[in-house]
Formats: structure tokens, C-alpha cells, sequence
């Protein structure tokens, strides 16, 4: 595995944009290596933000490290660029059972099995989940029972996914996003200067047009319909998607912060955002 690892790497750097970093992300991620193919997936989907097997790969390694929340939108990505993706069908049935919803496990792995019916281990999965035990996540071996006991253990324990707020269990969900309307009302997120003081409604007032003024720059200079602006400052980077027409999402963070990794955030944060104004009609 070592000699893989190594040799996958060489040809990494040999050519940075390869789909090679799938292999090497998932080389490390079975050595339980997790923060290096934490780096590496990370890098990869930097550069190719819709592939969806790059988003697919990031919430293994994730659901490895138990941040199930962060996992959840990654595989929930990963359905919206290709949504026959059946490892990602399959991993949003692992956290769902986590969370105790084995009707919504179940429905997953029922679609995975129609897109791959003679995939044996779509079949394992739900007789699993049928028998209160967690599904495996994908591309990894089986729990033995003393797992699956603590994994149950952990589903009797754990609360649900709190839904109440726009970016609940998203990076930095309590500060450094911020939606708004077109008159400049907050809708959620919050947004604070080095200082620490609350700024969300001074900046959401100045934000207010900023949709119809980038639409007109777009027309004027042929570029079709916007989708999302990017800005590098001095102290930090930020970035504005459109979850619909009327809203607008500003995305906040530290130099540190490169702005392929913000867009990809900004990508989560925009999904999230849809998800929740689609609720509130």
C-alpha cells in the first residue's frame, strides 16, 4: 500500500489537474490516513468542483472522521451534478440510518438498486437496514457486530439533524454567511468584522440591488446569466451566488481561505440556501 501511495503521488505532482487524486485520496483514506486525504481530496475538488465522484470521494474520508453533516452535503452534491451516482445514494443511506430515518435509508438504497440491480452490495446494504444494523459505508468492508452494536448505540443517542436554520451543520454555519433578499432583509447567517461586532444587516443593506446590477454587467458584456462573483481582499476572500432569483448569498472568509475552496463552500452553501426557501413556500 505504501509503494501505491508513493507511486500515486509521483504522478500527482507530475500532473496536478489527473484524476489520479481519487486513487491516492482513497489509498489513504484505507491506511487511515485521514488528514492527508483530507489535503488531497480537497485539492482535487478544487480543481474539478462538479465532478461528482470528487465529492463522492471527500464524504468517505469525512464520514470517516464522524463529521456526518459536512459528509451529508458533499454526497447530497454529488446527486445534484449526477443523481444515478449510486455510492453517493448508498452513503446518504448510511446517515440517514445514523439518524435514525430508516425509512429515507431504505428509499436510497431502493434507487440504487434500480440504477445498479446486480450490485450484491446495494442488496447487503438494505437487509442491514431491515435489520437495524447500519449499512456499510461505500467502498468499505463491513462493520463486525461489536461496530454495528456502537453504531445503534449511537443512532439511540443522536438527535437529529437540526433543519431550523438556513446553514445548520455547514462549515462556519454561525458566521461568514449571510442570505438576503433583494431589499436587503436578512434571511439567515450572520456576519462579523475583526472586531467581532455584528455587521449582517449594514452589509446585507449594502448588498441590496447587487443582483440586478450584476445581471446588467453580464448582459452588457455577453456573458450570459451570472451565477457567482469571486473577490480577493487584503484580509480576506469572499464570494455571492444567486440561490433564486430574488436572493442573494455572501459567503465570507479569511485569506487562508483559497478561492477554489470558497466557491466549492459557496457551491454547499447555495444548495443548502435552495433547499430552504424551497420549505418556506
Amino acid at each position: 500500500m505504501a509503494e501505491d501511495v508513493r507511486a500515486l503521488s509521483a504522478q500527482l505532482a507530475q500532473d496536478p489537474q489527473s484524476l489520479v487524486f481519487l486513487r491516492l485520496a482513497e489509498a489513504l483514506r484505507r491506511k487511515g490516513q485521514l488528514d492527508a486525504a483530507v489535503r488531497v481530496a480537497l485539492n482535487g475538488l478544487e480543481r474539478h468542483p462538479h465532478l461528482a465522484d470528487a465529492h463522492d470521494l471527500y464524504a468517505r474520508v469525512l464520514t470517516d472522521k464522524h463529521d456526518y453533516e459536512r459528509a451529508f452535503d458533499e454526497w447530497d452534491m454529488a446527486l445534484r451534478i449526477a443523481p444515478n451516482h449510486t455510492g453517493a445514494l448508498k452513503g446518504l443511506a448510511f446517515l440517514y440510518f445514523k439518524v435514525g430515518d430508516l425509512a429515507q435509508a431504505e428509499a436510497h438504497l431502493e434507487l440504487a438498486k434500480r440504477i445498479e440491480p446486480d450490485d450484491p452490495s446495494i442488496s447487503q446494504a438494505a437487509s442491514m437496514v431491515r435489520g437495524g444494523e447500519a449499512p456499510p459505508v461505500p467502498s468499505a468492508a463491513s462493520p463486525p457486530a461489536a461496530a454495528a452494536a456502537v453504531v445503534r448505540t449511537e443512532v439511540e443517542a443522536a438527535p437529529p439533524l437540526d433543519e431550523s436554520r438556513v446553514f445548520a451543520g455547514l462549515e462556519g454555519a454561525q458566521e461568514g454567511l449571510v442570505l438576503l433578499d433583494a431589499a436587503g432583509r436578512v434571511l439567515g447567517g450572520a456576519l462579523r468584522n475583526p472586531a467581532g461586532a455584528d455587521v449582517t444587516d449594514a452589509v446585507a443593506a449594502y448588498l441590496a440591488g447587487v443582483s440586478q446590477e450584476a445581471a446588467r454587467t453580464a448582459k452588457l458584456l455577453g456573458l450570459g446569466v451570472w451565477s457567482g462573483l469571486s473577490a480577493e481582499g487584503r484580509h480576506g476572500n469572499v464570494h455571492v451566488s444567486q440561490p433564486s432569483k430574488e436572493v442573494l448569498l455572501l459567503v465570507v472568509r479569511d485569506r487562508g481561505v483559497p478561492l477554489g475552496r470558497l466557491a466549492i463552500l459557496a457551491q454547499r452553501a447555495t444548495a443548502m440556501a435552495r433547499r430552504w426557501l424551497e420549505r418556506q413556500t
